[in-house]
């Protein structure tokens, strides 16, 4: 069975000079902002080139604009010098300062046989590795290179109430682990060690002291150190991505069959499982590319507004794809109402929750969207790709 990766770890800039995170005056458009203006971090990349989806995985790389739209930047260029080597923005550090960038690279000799085979082959010619890059100088280093675990290493992140400690997950074997480290990638631990199974979607809980994972389409929560593993009973068989409330005291995922899943939520000691959103037969997938995509495209998953009062996901209503918001009690609301066809997905909250990034093809491209939570239809574009190219997983700058 074909293993699904979530959205913003499978796919994969130091920079090319500092980046510059205030500034007085768009060099492009010559229009004052604002210095206090926070940045995005997102990917763009080609998505209509002939070879499949390594011709176009190789272009993606990964860039930050101001959330007004200006200003866009790529990062880490020098990482993309070797050829069939690409970059992804994965995220921020808490304070704001560092970006977590991906970095892979795949011979061209693997994509076509992946292309012909129509699956992954992460046995030989791939290495994806991560990085943190220092915003201010550009400098980027690579974490999970020093003591190497894996040639396939996705999905850093900061430990919560942990400075120095981060996470990923690896592939040990062909199946994924979470990994705990060091800030400076030393004392990398496996906190599924000895697992046959496929443990993804990890996520760890705001106080530092529990972890998700699902295993198999199986939930789990466990310590942090990975003992005292709790197996989550759905009674379904697909389970996918959890993630931890901004209090900690519930989980959020998708539960259901394969393409036919909902949002459900549970408390931190594994019970309470109810239903919180249904996403009315959308199937949960985006497709990031115009041409074929033998792996089917990107994971659409709910998320939890700021202050865990809410979520927010996508669902089918009529022809199109609509954002949604549900709160923990009371009924869900539409908060995108658009012409038909229209595709939004990968919503995201800002930091102060008065925002929501999001992508869409409203305009016949894939661009990424912000709206003002209390004036719904005002959303205003943050990117500005033009046709042929999309821009996908972005992230705000805490």
């Amino acid at each position: 069975m074909q293993k699904t990766i979530s959205r913003r770890t499978l796919l994969a800039g130091g920079a090319a000079g500092a980046i510059a995170i205030a500034s007085t005056e768009d060099a492009t458009q010559g229009k004052a902002v604002r210095p206090s203006q926070r940045l995005i971090g997102y990917t763009e990349y080609r998505t209509n080139l002939a070879g499949g989806r390594h011709a176009n995985i190789v272009t993606m790389r990964a860039c930050v604009v101001r959330e007004d739209g200006l200003g866009r930047r790529v990062l880490a260029e020098e990482l993309t010098a070797e050829p069939n080597s690409w970059t992804q923005f994965a995220g921020w550090s808490p304070d704001g300062r560092t970006a977590i960038i991906g970095r892979g690279w795949e011979s061209r000799e693997n994509g076509a046989w992946e292309e012909e085979h129509k699956t992954f082959r992460f046995s030989e010619g791939w290495l994806y590795d991560m990085y943190l890059l220092d915003i201010r100088t550009g400098k980027a280093t690579n974490l999970t290179q020093v003591e190497r675990v894996s040639t396939y290493n996705t999905g850093l992140f900061y430990w919560p109430q942990k400075p120095n400690q981060l996470g990923f997950q690896a592939l040990i074997n062909g199946d994924s682990h979470p990994f705990r480290m060091d800030k400076d990638g030393r004392n990398k631990k496996d906190l599924t060690e000895g697992s046959k199974e496929f443990a993804y979607g990890f996520n760890t809980s705001r106080d530092g002291k529990r972890i998700a994972y699902h295993k198999n389409y199986q939930i789990w929560i466990a310590d942090a150190d990975g003992s005292h593993a709790t197996h989550i009973q759905t009674g379904k068989p697909f389970n996918f991505v959890p993630q931890w409330s901004p209090d900690g005291e519930r989980l959020l995922f998708l539960s259901g069959e394969h393409y036919d899943c909902h949002p459900h939520v549970v408390m931190r000691d594994g019970t309470g499982l109810r239903q919180i959103g249904d996403r009315k037969g959308y199937l949960g997938v985006v497709e990031f590319l115009d041409v074929f995509d033998f792996h089917g495209g990107s994971s659409d998953v709910p998320v939890w507004a700021t202050d865990g009062s809410a979520i927010y996901y996508t669902a089918k209503i009529g022809t199109s794809v609509e954002l949604m918001r549900t709160p923990l009690e009371g009924k869900a609301e539409q908060i995108t109402h658009s012409a038909a066809n229209t595709l939004h997905y990968h919503p995201v909250p800002s930091p102060d929750g008065k925002q929501l990034l999001f992508g869409s093809n409203r305009s016949g491209i894939r661009q990424l969207y912000a709206m003002l939570l209390d004036k719904a239809a005002e959303a205003h574009p943050i990117t500005h790709v033009k046709e042929g190219w999309g821009a996908l997983w972005g992230y705000w700058q805490p």
